[in-house]
């Protein structure tokens, strides 16, 4: 399971370091995707299966707007030795990332923030939002 939240500098080159803790989660080689609020998504090869999977299930003419979101600026991706991956220009400009990145744990996948929109995300929760949230789990 993906949990915690980690501060990071991406490089000039686009590389961002991925916690150790998540590596071992995510595998050797894993998946960088748009995410949703701004983020990016990391994807294990069995969460980006079983997305793949998912979406395929959907017919054409109302799965091609998620089909497009998620694949098209999609890659595959392999930490250096240092667990650097490098983030293709088009999810840079996706998420707003420059230099501050925030690595989270989200349960099944890990999501990039930039800092700053991060803080920002997490001030416009509400307590409200998240206990409607938490009934739907019935918690």
């Amino acid at each position: 399971m993906l949990t915690g939240e980690y501060q990071h500098n991406m490089d000039q080159k686009g590389r961002v370091t991925v916690p150790s803790k998540f590596r071992e989660d995510l595998g050797d080689k894993f998946y960088v995707c748009r995410g949703l609020d701004g983020c990016l998504f990391l994807l294990s090869q069995s969460q980006w299966d079983s997305l793949v999977e998912k979406v395929a299930a959907i017919p054409l003419a109302q799965g091609k707007g998620i089909q497009r979101y998620f694949f098209s600026g999609a890659a595959e991706v392999e930490p250096d030795k240092q667990g650097r991956i490098l983030i293709p220009q088009n999810l840079r400009d996706h998420a707003g990332l420059t230099r501050d990145v925030t690595v989270i744990g989200a349960a099944v996948r890990a999501e990039i923030w930039d800092t700053a929109r991060w803080a920002a995300y997490n001030e416009s929760q509400t307590d409200e939002a998240i206990e409607a949230s938490m009934n739907l789990l019935d918690f």
